[in-house]
């Protein structure tokens, strides 16, 4: 009986193959990077400002409380699914009385009776000889684990969205930053044509050329107004709180970038990210379940026992000869259900073909994206030093241009391309710096950093 209460029909659990290949694609990283998941984010992000933001985030969003909650009701219901190993002992008294009327005693003359009970017992107590109560608490612990796992994977998307909102707001000051200086550049051209032209220098055409570049540096200047209000907006949204002015970044600049870190040389590391990891506990606990489902094959057996004390007097309860016990084991084995019970067993068979097929399905997305991430730190290295360069050129065009016009070789109209073509790399030098972090928080995200 006691190796039989140790027994489980569930079938040993082997982690399926990873359909992915073994390695990443090489990217080169600082030979002392360490890997994602050994980093905390404390440690990735280097910046204190932003480090602020993010613990507040921690602590108000509401999200990331629903997932807590989550993983306590989890814990809980574990808990009540474990609790059925054990019999449950209740204590109980009771007093009854009754009236026998005189057409039902055999004398003719009725009476009336009362009875007073205590009684401590085990009502209906499982004992557990083919591992079906044992099998169902597997099951919940593996959901259990799952849902602590999906809290952490809630955690570091939280962790990770907030950074990138943080890097969009700084990027979009420097977008703000460089229209309004545009536009105090433009509005000086703009006089100084005007007095041209009063003085017979300048043309009505290159009047309305720098009115259309005044007209269009004010729209980018209200543009990026409202993208940095948008991005204060967003910050505030997954914050759950408001983002004090002391916090927020005046530009890229202004924001120390994360901490390198490396892919590592296997993809093995995809299993330790938070999301992979609830996965396969959802697996495990699927693989559990079938064994609760086979158990149903076979005998269940539950006993019912009490003792107590009665007695008619409640004054003589305590005495002598009060005593009662009482003890009724009960076997039920299935005889015809109409196959109900090998269905529940082929459902908990597919259910973890399923489990798996999203198990492998994770694992798939979590290469796809690393590898994306890694090909685009890749390039984006090379396009940042490219942009830096043609920045550097084109301020350059801009001054010749600038040099020429006052000599008076050149019309205007030079001086307005060459400014508008600086403006536009300049914002593209923006974008990509910007592209260059937000894809180093994107890689801590995607290789599971430690949180």
């Amino acid at each position: 009986m006691l190796a039989l209460g140790g027994c489980s029909l569930a079938p040993k659990y082997a982690r399926p193959a990873s359909p992915v290949p073994p390695a990443f694609p090489v990217v080169e990283t600082a030979a002392d990077a360490p890997v994602a998941p050994e980093v905390s984010w404390q440690e990735f992000f280097t910046d204190g400002r932003l480090r602020s933001v993010v613990e507040q985030a921690l602590a108000n969003n509401r999200d990331l409380r629903v997932a807590t909650l989550n993983i306590e009701r989890a814990q809980a219901l574990y808990r009540i699914q474990r609790a059925d190993r054990f019999p449950a002992v209740n204590a109980g008294a009771t007093v009854s009385s009754q009236r026998v009327p005189d057409k039902a005693t055999p004398t003719g003359e009725g009476y009336s009776s009362t009875e007073y009970t205590i009684a401590l017992g085990v009502a209906s107590w499982e004992i557990d000889f083919f591992g079906r109560i044992r099998s169902l608490e597997a099951a919940a612990l593996e959901q259990y684990l799952s849902t602590e796992q999906t809290g952490r994977a809630t955690q570091l998307a939280l962790v990770a969205a907030v950074a990138e909102t943080y890097l969009a707001r700084a990027a979009d000051a420097d977008g703000l930053k460089l229209a309004n200086s545009t536009l105090e550049t433009q509005r000086a051209s703009l006089t100084l044509i005007q007095k041209s032209r009063d003085l017979g220098v300048a043309s009505n055409l290159e009047l309305s050329q720098i009115q259309s570049q005044v007209e269009a540096a004010r729209a980018d200047v209200a543009r990026y107004t409202a993208y940095v209000a948008l991005d204060l907006n967003a910050l505030q949204v997954l914050v759950g709180a408001p983002v004090g002015p002391d916090l927020l970044p005046d530009g890229l600049a202004a924001v120390n970038p994360p901490r390198p870190i490396s892919a590592g040389l296997s993809s093995d590391v995809l299993l330790r990210r938070p999301d992979i990891l609830a996965a396969e506990h959802q697996l495990r606990s699927a693989n559990a379940s079938i064994g609760a489902a086979r158990a149903a094959y076979f005998p269940r057996i539950t006993l019912t026992a009490g003792v107590g004390l009665e007695s008619t007097e409640l004054s003589s309860l305590l005495g002598a000869g009060t005593g009662l016990w009482s003890f009724a084991p009960q076997i039920v084995q299935p005889i015809f259900n109409a196959g109900a019970t090998k269905a529940k067993v082929k459902v908990s068979m597919v259910d973890r073909e399923i489990a798996v097929a999203r198990y492998e399905k994770g694992i798939q997305q979590a290469f796809a994206e690393v590898s994306n991430a890694l090909t685009l730190r890749q390039t984006l290295v090379s396009q940042r030093e490219a942009q830096e360069a043609l920045v550097t050129a084109l301020d350059e065009t801009y001054r010749l241009s600038d040099a020429r016009y006052k000599a008076g070789i050149d019309g205007y109209l030079g001086v307005l391309v060459a400014q508008r073509a600086l403006f536009v790399a300049q914002q593209g030098l923006v974008s990509v710096r910007f592209a260059e972090q937000a894809n180093l928080v994107t890689l801590y995200k995607v290789l599971g950093g430690g949180v």
